[in-house]
């Protein structure tokens, strides 16, 4: 008998519920809303949302570039743009995806593993994680069919059949992650459906069998509350304390060493740009090495917290000070630029995850982000010549009154998709951490990080937005120059 076709397309009651009005964050350490919501912002969001569910692929072109129009949607609406503007950006953006793709059967459970990175059965992935959404709720859908053991490594097959379905989360530039970190920043029921289908078809990337072992870490296992609920399951905020900062084992640290590291001078990992496959398959052991030295220690009070904090300052760094050289200047990185873009989505994801699984996606996001820093060459990260080419940060020079409103404003306009993601990415990491003093980072191995301050997050944005607006406004996907 023949197989029935999976067709990506709802019932207008249902889209209503997989899209509804947005939710407030989750927790106060996830970004704000910006001033400037309208009915209007809501209703030209959700026919974004919904009329890009009901007709267009993930992938946007066979070379499996993303669709990501709703992650330009989502971070419009969050800054305040109106709804007229969400709806032109959506109609040029429209323009270049492709259809949907009928699934030639639905996905079961029975048949999960056997079709994963097969494009084709993106729609029936979505629908299969609908359903299971609608059952135990977001947060125990992330744990079975993300961060459990089942669904990465099974007893039995070998290295090239295992599901690994944390490193699809985390592959392909963190796009899945990216993804359903707008679901749970929105309170999206259909984006986190859509990001867990995008993970289901994306290829995998090596990670480490013994992440899932028993004990693996110090973290207590929590149990996952699963509701069966159309509604994302109920959030515990997380408060910012001004947090003591141990520099044992800091992520800054982390770095330094594989800097030090001869295996990862930039000239011996030229031969690996853009070869993520390679560059795992021949230093992934020594990459794994460094980065397990980052640990998470739950049994210290606010250890999640400040594990999400040294994400968020390692991937500006590796972004801001890293796209800079004393010959060149700044480089707005295509690559790096989505260590930034993604960090962002942390605090969201986090929010709904028991404790073990926080511990599992802080230390394997870390370890992704470093394995991309590499891949870009591991250029060379000139604190201080970095912090002297932008001695009076805008703020400091009295001529505007807030220097991030502007940056924000003129990223909305912006014809790259990307500058309002890591223009609000960085105007949200300010927020945050933009009191922290120098000295904050005395102790980490990092040369010259003890001179950084809560300006990084502001140096970081005036310099992307003065590259962007040059010429083809268009990120650098360039080999950095080697000069050690």
């Amino acid at each position: 008998m023949a197989k029935a076709k999976v067709h990506q397309t709802c019932h207008i009651s249902e889209l209503d519920t997989l899209f509804p009005c947005p939710s407030p964050p989750p927790t106060v350490l996830s970004p704000p809303r910006y001033p400037g919501a309208s009915p209007e912002a809501v209703a030209a969001l959700r026919y974004v949302l919904t009329d890009n569910h009901t007709k267009y692929h993930i992938f946007h072109n066979d070379l499996r570039y993303h669709n990501h129009t709703t992650h330009h949607a989502l971070a419009l609406y969050a800054v305040g743009a109106s709804g007229s503007l969400i709806e032109q950006f959506y109609k040029q953006e429209s323009a270049s995806q492709r259809p949907v793709v009928e699934s030639p059967e639905a996905i079961t459970k029975e048949n999960f593993i056997e079709h994963l990175s097969h494009e084709n059965f993106y729609g029936a992935y979505i629908t299969f994680f609908i359903e299971a959404i609608e059952e135990k709720g977001v947060s125990a859908t992330l744990e079975e069919y993300i961060f459990s053991e089942k669904y990465n490594f099974v007893e039995g097959r070998d290295a090239s059949t295992q599901p690994v379905m944390l490193s699809r989360f985390l592959g392909a530039l963190f796009h899945a992650l990216i993804h359903v970190g707008h679901g749970t920043e929105f309170g999206m029921m259909g984006m986190v459906a859509e990001g867990l289908a995008m993970a289901s078809v994306h290829e995998p990337i090596l990670l480490p069998p013994s992440l899932f072992e028993h004990g693996s870490t110090t973290a207590v296992k929590e149990a996952t509350t699963r509701l069966s609920s159309l509604c994302l399951n109920t959030k515990i905020p997380i408060a910012p304390p001004q947090l003591a900062q141990p520099q044992r084992n800091h992520a800054f640290s982390i770095i330094a060493k594989i800097m030090q590291d001869s295996e990862f001078a930039p000239k011996e990992m030229k031969r690996h740009v853009s070869d993520i496959d390679g560059l795992l398959s021949e230093h992934g052991a020594n990459i794994w090495r460094h980065t397990e030295q980052w640990t998470v220690d739950v049994s210290q009070p606010g250890e999640i917290e400040r594990k999400m904090e040294e994400c968020f300052w390692t991937t500006t760094l590796l972004y801001a000070i890293g796209g800079w050289s004393k010959d060149v200047g700044f480089t707005a990185d295509f690559f790096l630029m989505h260590l930034v873009t993604s960090s962002l989505f942390l605090p969201s994801l986090l929010s709904y995850l028991p404790q073990n699984s926080q511990v599992l996606l802080l230390r394997t996001y870390f370890a992704s982000t470093v394995t991309w820093w590499i891949l870009r060459g591991s250029p060379r990260l000139d604190i201080q010549g970095f912090l002297d080419a932008t001695s009076s940060p805008p703020s400091s020079a009295g001529t505007v009154a807030n220097p991030f409103l502007n940056l924000v404003q003129s990223a909305i306009m912006h014809p790259n998709d990307h500058m309002v993601k890591i223009q609000r990415a960085f105007a949200h990491f300010s927020s945050l951490y933009g009191a922290r003093p120098k000295g904050y980072f005395k102790g980490t191995e990092l040369e010259g990080a003890e001179a950084l301050d809560g300006s990084l997050f502001l140096r970081a944005a005036g310099f992307t937005e003065e590259y962007m607006n040059q010429g083809a406004k268009l990120w650098s996907q360039k080999e950095f120059s080697v000069s050690d």
